[in-house]
């Protein structure tokens, strides 16, 4: 049985946002407890997020937010989320549509490092990036 005393059960108050508002967010596919991706979220993401339970981010690049599969139809579907005991890092269980890597791979970790320095193709191919995003100029 949970105990759930002194526990300040306000999950937005409670999240530690870093000087630059944002914090943390590992991807997990909430069947398998594969790791898909790390993004940044802000507070307006998070309340996305919560509200839609479509993975929304903040994306440093663009400055702007985020919503996950919004250009290449692969999306996020969020199952739970998760705090860790500092506050400052979140784990996001989601459904995955399609592939998470924007270079179009299942996980953004799909290169595995061989006891030789040298690195191998760990993960499957979904998508062409090319034929979602378009050609980079």
């Amino acid at each position: 049985m949970a105990n759930n005393e002194g526990i300040d059960n306000s999950f937005l108050d409670t999240v530690k946002f870093d000087a630059k508002g944002l914090v943390p967010a590992i991807v997990q596919d909430h069947e398998t407890g594969k790791v898909l991706m790390m993004a940044w979220m802000n507070r307006e993401s998070l309340e996305m997020t919560l509200e839609r339970k479509k993975a929304c981010y903040w994306s440093r690049s663009r400055n702007k937010l985020w919503l996950k599969g919004e250009s290449s139809g692969n999306m996020q579907d969020v199952y739970d989320i998760l705090i860790d005991c500092d506050g400052d890092t979140l784990i996001l269980k989601v459904s995955q549509i399609g592939g998470a890597c924007h270079v179009g791979y299942h996980s953004c970790f799909y290169r595995r490092v061989l006891e030789n320095g040298n690195m191998e193709i760990c993960d499957t191919l979904m998508f062409d990036p090319e034929e979602v995003y378009g050609k980079k100029s």
